[in-house]
This record gives structure tokens, C-alpha cells and sequence, in this order.
């Protein structure tokens, strides 16, 4: 028995501590692999059990959720019209080179990882006469990257504050939406990781089968996965940093609205 976002760790056989993985489908979840060590979050992560093999000791993880990845792209389908399919999206937000100073905070249930604030409600900012279609098809693929900018922030911080000698330097992704790779270049981009996506991308159900074949002994050894492991591609980060800044600074005074919209 395996939760789908412990089976995609262990899909993505990220079963070393210090190994993480971040899927993006419906949702966006980061879950980093602390080994036997359970570090208690203080900067809004969830600690939680990674999993356990059979003879082998609980390993632990921090987590961070975003429930509105795929979904957001959804929402603009279904509500505002847009786009006609999902993946027409990045078609469309690649006919403009930025944002136009546009940010999306899809609070639909509140602020979650690493936020934590139920009251909140979304909002679209800084739109102008000049926002296009393309504009708000961009800020919404880049909001996901910012949520991952804020956990994995969060994550790194838990680590120091716990005295862990690990930080997180890379973006292993798996699930839909790292089809888009619009979306995969800005996540390296803002969160000045390296991203890999692996060639098997549905890593939820890879990880139960591993689970599985561990448990009635098919596999023996986490090497012989790591050995089906393929990188598919990858992305480096390519912006200025100060332009990097900016625009984190700016996602952050939006999350700051969102924050304290509590209306009556």
C-alpha cells in the first residue's frame, strides 16, 4: 500500500536521502527523501513517511503541495474559453515573450504549501489595456513555477534550521503537465534548479508497481531501477538573476493580496 505521491518518489527512484521529485499534474507536489531522518518542518512543508520496504526502516520525506497546477489550465478552459485543449496553452503563451506584468494567484481553496492561509481567495494583478490572451496564458503556466520557487525555499530552509546537511539543487518531474516545456524552462528559471524529466513520465504508477515487485521479491536491489531510469530531457536556468528577482518579487506582493482578500 503506497499514497501516489510516495509511488511517484519511488517511481522516479528517489530513494536516497537528499533525492527528491516534483509532480505536476492536477496539482503540483515536491516531495525531498530526508532517509531515516524526520525533520519537523517550521517553515510550512508537511514531514511525512516516504515509505517503508519490507525489512528496511521507515524512510521520511518533506512535502509541499500546490493543488492547482492542471487545474488552473483547466479553469481557463472550461471558464474563460481561451484555449480549446490543455495543451494549447503553451501554444498560446508562447505568442508573447513575458508575462506583460500579469500574476495569477489560483487561490480557489485557499493558499496552500507553503502559505497556509484558508481565507484567501485568487486573484488575477496588474492587468492592463496591454494583456492579452497570451499574457494571461503565460502568467498562468509561470504561477506554478513560482509555487515550486516558495517550497522549494521552504524545503531548503527546513533542512538548515534542522542542521541537515542536504539542499535541494535539482528538479526531477514527472506527471502531464511536464509535457509543456515552456513550463519546464521557466521552473528552471525561477527556481535556479536544473529540471530533468525522465522518459517514463507517469511515475505515480511506476512507483506502486516497484513498490509491489519489491514487496513479493521481483527486485532485490534499488539498483536494478535506477537502472530503468532515463532522462528525457532537461533544462538550465537561462534568465538574469536580478530579472529573476524581480519577478518573484512581484509573484510575492500578489500572494501578499491574495493573503489578506477576506471578504465579508
Amino acid at each position: 500500500m503506497i499514497g501516489d505521491q510516495q509511488a511517484a518518489l519511488v517511481g522516479q527512484t528517489a530513494l536516497r536521502a537528499g533525492e527528491s521529485k516534483y509532480t505536476l499534474g492536477t496539482g503540483g507536489f515536491l516531495l525531498f527523501n530526508t532517509g531515516t531522518t524526520l525533520v519537523r518542518s517550521r517553515h510550512g512543508l508537511i514531514t511525512t513517511v516516504a515509505f517503508q520496504m519490507d525489512g528496511q526502516p521507515i524512510r521520511y520525506a518533506l512535502e509541499g503541495s500546490n493543488p492547482t497546477a492542471g487545474a488552473l489550465v483547466e479553469w481557463i478552459r472550461e471558464n474563460l474559453g481561451i484555449i480549446g485543449t490543455p495543451a494549447e496553452i503553451e501554444t498560446l503563451a508562447s505568442t508573447v515573450d513575458d508575462n506583460g506584468g500579469c500574476y495569477i494567484v489560483p487561490a480557489f481553496s485557499g493558499l496552500h504549501a507553503p502559505h497556509w492561509v484558508s481565507a484567501s481567495r485568487g486573484l488575477i494583478v496588474g492587468l492592463t489595456s496591454y494583456i492579452t490572451r497570451g499574457h494571461l496564458a503565460r502568467a498562468a503556466l509561470e504561477t506554478n513555477a513560482f509555487a515550486a520557487r516558495s517550497m522549494v525555499a521552504a524545503l531548503n530552509d527546513d533542512l538548515a534550521a534542522a542542521g541537515v546537511e542536504m539542499s535541494l539543487t535539482e528538479l526531477v518531474v514527472d506527471g502531464g503537465m511536464t509535457a509543456n516545456n515552456t513550463l519546464m524552462q521557466t521552473i528552471a528559471d525561477i527556481c535556479d534548479v536544473t529540471v530533468k524529466r525522465p522518459q517514463m513520465a507517469e511515475a505515480v504508477a511506476l512507483g506502486a508497481a516497484y513498490a509491489a515487485g519489491f514487496s513479493v521479491g521481483l527486485w532485490t536491489d534499488e539498483q536494478q531501477l535506477r537502472r530503468n531510469w532515463h532522462t528525457g530531457a532537461v533544462w538550465q536556468p537561462g534568465i538574469d538573476p536580478a530579472d529573476r528577482e524581480r519577478r518573484v518579487a512581484n509573484w510575492s506582493m500578489a500572494v501578499e493580496l491574495a493573503s489578506q482578500w477576506d471578504p465579508a
